[in-house]
């Protein structure tokens, strides 16, 4: 998986990319993340900036909610 994750960021510098994942680990060095919940997107910022937002991005990175 990490050997995949390093491809793929040589791949995407210097692109626009869309990223949809599952693992928060993959989207953690993106330039922005956009939070998505029931279709609507309720958070944006880069990792650090969601993080100190404190709200459901960091609750799901810090295992504080679980994903259904």
């Amino acid at each position: 998986e990490l050997l995949i994750q390093k491809d793929l960021k040589e791949l995407m510098k210097g692109k626009s990319v869309i990223v949809i994942a599952h693992r928060l680990s993959t989207i953690q060095d993106a330039d922005e993340i956009i939070v998505l919940k029931q279709g609507r997107i309720i958070e944006r910022g880069t990792q650090e900036e969601l993080m100190k937002q404190r709200g459901d991005y960091y609750n799901l990175y810090t295992g504080k909610v679980e994903l259904s």
